[in-house]
């Protein structure tokens, strides 16, 4: 590759911390988030399984002896290693005999089943979640605002500039693919609905060689993207695809291929926040439910710029969607991770970010500048009530992150407000 072209990403420091303290680092996510261009540019030789010159030599390689397919200058990237699961065991005995730290950059778009890897790797090679580009990462945020100064009570205020709904629409369509940057929004939304399509009708067979219904996978994922940014459990999900499908499903069948889409990394959920509040009150433990990128949820629904112009509550999920991808990227940067909160007092946080340190910061997520008040409202209610609880821990900041606002400030009850088209790391 050309590294003078390569467009840095967030998790490029976190593979140098990696590479500094484990033999190997396994960068796993979707297809097509770049995973192969962030680990050639970290590496000094490659290998790509998938490459299918000379009848997919490399592969026939690897399979008849691992070992010899880790020579090579060192980082040596080792690219859809999934496609020969053996090859994680050479790696971990390669890092074994040397001892050496960095040798290794391992690339997969799928987590196949522990059989023929007999060891887990722990120790010798560090796992790395990579994610589709945030709006910061494909220019789209001017970063003025950073994440981790709002949750540290350091973020000043400033003039971020006015928002076109239109093109918060457009940037939720596209996603943050990048090979779809620069693309017009009609050209950039085939991506995502190809990316599903290779998935389904290849990736899912070649994952474990298991057949599968492909039909109702994607009555499934459909019913996933109706259900965007919510709490729905997978009963729910059933009914969901008899009303609306009109076909029968049942749970066990549902909860198998939602483990299938996980290992694929189709989707990634929210999990719900408790550990650091140790709050009397009892918390609800569904996860919130995303796919990997909004623009997946927008392919499957066949969402258009004017059909979410119609159709402002699925917009109002989507654009959700998107704010949590940012977050969550954001904050993993700087050690941070992302939940979301509900208790069956009613009271919901739509974002929290739980720092190293313990501390956490609630986020609400609103479209409209309109919605502000009752957002920050909100906030600042959970906050007082978890102040009044014995066992509560209140958050250290609060913030609404909206679409609509040409401003980021800090509110006098003590919310700041940050479009996310001006937030970064």
């Amino acid at each position: 590759m050309d590294k003078s072209k390569y467009k840095p990403r967030l998790v490029d420091k976190k593979v140098d911390e990696y590479l500094a303290a484990f033999g190997a680092v396994c960068i796993e996510g979707p297809k097509w988030c770049g995973k192969t261009w962030t680990a050639a540019y970290h590496s000094k030789s490659e290998i790509y399984i998938g490459d299918p010159a000379n009848n997919f030599q490399n592969r026939q390689l690897a399979e008849l002896s691992p070992e010899l397919v880790l020579d090579g200058q060192v980082p040596r990237l080792i690219d859809e290693w999934q496609e020969v699961p053996p090859l994680w065991d050479a790696v971990r005995y390669r890092v074994d005999q040397t001892t050496e730290r960095g040798q290794f950059i391992l690339t997969g778009s799928a987590t196949p089943n522990h059989k023929g890897i007999l060891h887990s790797g722990a120790g010798r090679i560090a796992r790395l979640r990579m994610r589709p580009m945030s709006l910061y990462e494909s220019g789209d945020s001017s970063g003025k605002v950073s994440l981790l100064d709002i949750c540290s009570g350091h973020a000043r205020p400033c003039m971020t500039g006015e928002v076109d709904l239109r093109q918060l629409i457009e940037l939720i369509i596209r996603g943050g693919w990048p090979g779809s940057l620069g693309l017009p929004v009609n050209q950039a939304a085939l991506l995502p609905g190809e990316y599903l399509n290779a998935v389904i009708d290849d990736d899912v067979y070649r994952m474990d060689g298991v057949k599968r219904d492909t039909t109702k996978m994607r009555q499934l994922l459909r019913s996933l993207a109706r259900n965007e940014s919510t709490t729905a459990t997978n009963k729910t999900l059933v009914r969901d695809i008899k009303a609306v499908d009109d076909e029968d499903i049942d749970s066990d069948t549902v909860a198998a291929y939602l483990d299938v889409f996980k290992r694929l990394f189709l989707t990634e959920n929210q999990a719900p926040f408790s550990s650091g509040m140790r709050s009397s009150v009892r918390i609800k433990q569904a996860e919130k439910r995303h796919f990997s990128d909004p623009s997946l949820a927008c392919a499957l629904l066949k969402a258009t710029p004017q059909s979410l112009l119609g159709n402002l509550e699925t917009l109002g999920f989507l654009f959700e969607a998107l704010c949590e991808r940012d977050l969550r990227i954001y904050a993993e940067s700087f050690g941070g991770e992302l939940y979301h909160y509900q208790d069956y007092r009613g009271r919901e946080i739509d974002a929290v970010i739980e720092l190293p340190d313990g501390r956490w910061c609630a986020f609400e997520i609103k479209l409209g500048a309109n919605q502000i008040d009752d957002a920050a409202k909100n906030l600042v209610n959970i906050k007082r009530e978890f102040e009044a609880d014995p066992k509560g821990k209140a958050p250290d900041a609060m913030c609404v992150v909206c679409g609509m606002a040409n401003a980021a400030y800090l509110r006098p009850d003590g919310v700041f407000v940050v479009p996310i088209t001006a937030l970064k790391d």
